[in-house]
């Protein structure tokens, strides 16, 4: 039997406010355990909740962002449960009229193709604290740092049929949320972690399996192990004869293994109210207009943009416009070098792959953007060949630029790299070359005309070698060809 997979994401955001979203602690990561817990937090008794205007903001932002509904009215509900981290005994959450309405989100897949994610809703709603159970010999410690952080939840609808689509939906909405700067997008510090819901069916069935909830889970490529996981052990569940349970589920990255939690809970097992201490929020039209005048331009805008101003590729202006950092990183040099498709070549090529290399962010680079604007600048005029400026961006990324300063124009006039044109002086080593090599000259001389190009390649070499790479290589090519072929 063909088996399809059915997958929707509730993604948990952490909002970039510095107060959280009921009280005015700090939301400052790495702070000692329970250092930033107001008695607000805690719910202790005879404290009110006031709303952060600020999430309020970010949140409807969002909602513009992928073209949703912004309701004009929003409620907070109460999600009662007993846990330890959970010091009210309930969460505040909005279930039943949340501020951002249904929406889209467009994911883009391995093979160059697109399609749409529709968003169901996302909501405001308060953190937990959270249980330690290491190091406590056998105990379990609560820090409740976190009780109170502003969260907005994602939810989609169940349209992503594979892992793949999976991660490159929770990409895009990192994209989006870093974009607007409402979140640092920091998937190792908590600041996003999504819950993954996945069933199977067979092929040409509508009605869906029953699905398993897989929570936390707090990377890309986790979330992809995971649903694969998930599916395969679903699958073979149902085809030995026995039955998929809703339930909650954990994913083990050492044993790449989810494992059961505990029974899926349903809405109403957590008795749902509208928090008496909290007022609707009520969104006035001149309020939302304000937000969306005030929007940066998204993801999707300047990957369109790249492509039809600066003639990339949509691969190219796909990676360059995935992130922010980098995207104004990439403009910044075109600007410096004038020439968007070297600028991206650059970007993509040697930085990345030092970025990489280095574990380091963009923002963190060695090499500002300035810095590789100039060093493409001067690749474009001739001062130096492709081979110098790869030497240049090595010194630059490791700051050898020394007393004359940190530059590509220092750095050349350092090491001696400026390019070689002078047709005199590139004339006297092939001259050189050609007199050093007679074996070679003969067996150019002796095949035939069509298979000669491949052999000047020896000879462009030891010229190259002769001028330690500075000489141009176009000119070394035409004029090697030239004496070589008069020797015939």
């Amino acid at each position: 039997m063909q088996w399809e997979t059915v997958i929707g994401l509730e993604v948990h955001v952490q909002l970039a406010t510095r107060s959280k979203i009921f009280s005015g602690a700090s939301t400052a990561f790495g702070a000692e355990p329970n250092s930033q817990a107001c008695a607000v937090d805690l719910g202790l008794p005879g404290v009110l909740p006031v709303l952060n205007e600020q999430a309020v903001a970010m949140a409807v932002q969002f909602g513009l962002g992928i073209h949703a509904d912004i309701p004009e009215v929003s409620v907070f509900d109460r999600k009662n449960y007993f846990y330890p981290d959970l010091p009210k005994g309930y969460q505040t959450s909005q279930m039943y009229d949340p501020i951002v309405g249904p929406g889209e989100v467009e994911i883009n897949l391995e093979d160059g193709s697109t399609r749409t994610v529709r968003i169901h809703h996302a909501h405001l709603e308060e953190d937990a604290g959270k249980s330690l159970h290491e190091d406590f010999h056998g105990m379990t410690g609560i820090d409740l740092n976190r009780a109170g952080t502003p969260l907005l939840e994602i939810v989609s609808e169940p349209d992503m049929r594979s892992a793949k689509e999976a991660a490159a939906y929770l990409k895009a909405i990192h994209s989006i949320v870093t974009y607007l700067g409402i979140s640092d997008g920091n998937m190792a510090e908590g600041s996003m972690r999504c819950d993954v819901n996945v069933s199977v069916r067979p092929k040409g069935q509508e009605a869906f399996g029953t699905r398993a909830e897989i929570k936390n889970v707090n990377s890309f490529r986790f979330v992809e192990r995971a649903i694969e996981f998930e599916v395969e052990r679903q699958v073979e569940l149902i085809e030995d004869g026995g039955d998929v349970v809703q339930e909650t589920r954990l994913y083990d990255p050492d044993a790449d293994e989810t494992r059961s939690m505990r029974t899926k809970e349903e809405a109403n097992d957590y008795r749902y109210f509208p928090c008496p201490d909290l007022l609707p929020v009520v969104l006035d039209q001149a309020y939302v207009d304000h937000l969306r005048d005030n929007l940066p331009e998204l993801p999707a805008d300047k990957r369109a943009r790249f492509e039809n101003e600066f003639g990339l590729s949509a691969y190219d202006a796909g990676v360059l416009s995935a992130s922010r950092a980098m995207a104004e990183y990439f403009e910044r040099v075109k600007d410096v070098c004038g020439d968007a498709k070297q600028a991206a070549n650059w970007v993509q090529g040697e930085l990345s792959g030092a970025l990489n290399r280095e574990g380091l962010a963009i923002a963190d680079s060695p090499v500002s953007a300035d810095q590789l604007g100039e060093l493409i600048v001067r690749v474009l005029d001739g001062t130096i060949n492709g081979k110098a400026a790869k030497q240049v961006f090595q010194a630059l990324w490791h700051g050898e630029g020394g007393s004359e300063g940190n530059s590509a124009d220092a750095i050349i006039e350092a090491k001696g790299l400026k390019q070689v044109t002078d047709t005199g002086a590139i004339e006297a080593m092939i001259d050189q070359v050609i007199e050093e090599s007679p074996g070679q000259v003969a067996q150019y001389r002796d095949a035939e005309p069509d298979k000669r190009g491949k052999m000047i390649g020896y000879f462009v070499g030891q010229v190259m070698k002769a001028s330690r790479g500075t000489a141009n290589p176009q000119q070394v090519n035409t004029m090697l060809k030239e004496k070589l072929d008069a020797l015939c």
